[in-house]
């Protein structure tokens, strides 16, 4: 472990099948308005809409509701729950739904009494919070983002074609995080695998970087093996417990920061991923599907050794008489045979995306360091043609 580091948490986890047993309790915490956040129609089919109803209910709470958040939410959506929540003078924001809704959340948490452009002051500028901040609480129903833990939001702004992610500090971490295993049983397998992929992903971009002996390479290892298994299993029988159970705490430990302590970090995947998104509006997980392949061998050479380790620590690689290369290409082949075989988008034309898009995904792209290697624009536009 190198440098100096302060790991700091402050977000409850309420996790198993009667975890929103304990909203209850939390809501005794809060102010007495609360705007009840969710997405569209999914947690009104499952019935969990009218159980945090009756919760919130039974809790006293003036309910004022902000439906309709999309996936990759957008800051015109953003702006409106800015003002839902001023006009309404609410005390705390409860998201209930997946990781766009918890983003979302902390967008509105941190825009609402903002005196500048929140755009601007946080998503292009990077700033601090430094004025009211709204709390918020998080029901999580599907896996991936790892937002119930984390500053992280991610938004999309359409008038500039940019999805952009800002982490905020963590005043902006969810006070609380209700995580039952069983409400991600109903989603589609599509979004399901996506999820995986985001998961594996998170991990990865934290895992494939510096050279020293990190505590933090062996957990995220261990993490890696666990959503292999699981995965495996969750795609043949999507209500087996164990293995939703596993693949919901493994996303939250991805990225709660723990694996990135003592580290540098790579989040280029992610980067270019976003930058898809903001002209597919592709399910995020499949967009960072698409580009890892072409992402990871342009940067194999730059970091050997730990493509080296992970092939044999975390696929089993045998070693016996292989270059160093020979085991890194067999860890990166093993990486996609699982890919395929969990039913990932392995390409950006069935994402929608042209040869005529790259430039502006090139240019949407925004370039950082951290990895084995610091990408330019043109080895950014050789990644994406090599990804369609």
């Amino acid at each position: 472990m190198l440098g100096n580091l302060t790991f700091h948490n402050p977000t409850r986890l309420h996790f198993g099948e009667r975890a929103l047993d304990q909203l209850s309790a939390e809501l005794k915490q809060v102010g007495p308005v609360v705007q009840f956040i969710y997405g569209k129609a999914s947690i009104k089919t499952t019935g969990l809409y009218d159980q945090v109803i009756a919760i919130l209910k039974a809790a006293g709470k003036t309910i004022v509701e902000d439906a309709g958040v999309m996936p990759n939410p957008t800051y015109e959506k953003v702006k409106e729950g800015c003002a839902i929540a001023r006009d309404n003078k609410v005390d705390f924001l409860l998201a209930v739904g997946g990781g766009s809704v918890c983003d979302y959340a902390k967008a509105v948490a941190s825009g609402a009494y903002c005196d500048e452009d929140p755009w601007e002051k946080y998503y292009i500028r990077g700033e601090k919070v430094d004025h009211r901040i709204l709390p918020i609480g998080c029901v999580l129903t599907m896996v991936g983002t790892g937002s119930e833990m984390n500053g992280g939001s991610v938004i999309t702004n359409h008038d500039v074609d940019l999805k952009v992610g800002h982490v905020f500090e963590t005043a902006l971490y969810p006070q609380f995080a209700i995580l039952n295993p069983v409400w991600t049983y109903t989603l589609p397998s599509y979004q399901m695998v996506a999820g995986f992929y985001d998961i594996m992903c998170h991990i990865l971009e934290q895992y494939l970087s510096n050279t020293d002996d990190t505590t933090s390479d062996y957990l995220a290892e261990g993490l890696m093996r666990s959503l292999i298994h699981s995965s495996q299993i969750a795609v043949k029988e999507p209500t087996n417990y164990e293995a939703r159970s596993n693949i919901m705490w493994i996303a939250t430990w991805a990225l709660n920061t723990l694996i990135a302590q003592g580290k540098s970090t790579d989040w280029m995947v992610h980067m270019m991923g976003h930058a898809v998104g903001t002209f597919t509006n592709a399910t995020h997980g499949m967009t960072l599907a698409a580009v890892s392949m072409a992402y990871y061998k342009t940067i194999l050479a730059a970091g050997l050794p730990r493509f080296k380790r992970f092939a044999i620590n975390v696929w089993g690689i045998d070693p016996t008489g292989k270059t160093d290369e020979a085991i890194a290409h067999e860890g990166l082949a093993a990486l996609q045979q699982w890919m395929t075989s969990i039913g990932l988008v392995m390409n950006l034309r069935d994402l929608g995306v042209t040869p005529e898009m790259i430039p502006a995904i090139t240019k949407a792209t925004f370039i950082l360091k951290g990895g084995y290697k610091v990408l330019t624009p043109e080895e950014i536009t050789a990644i994406l043609h090599a990804s369609l």
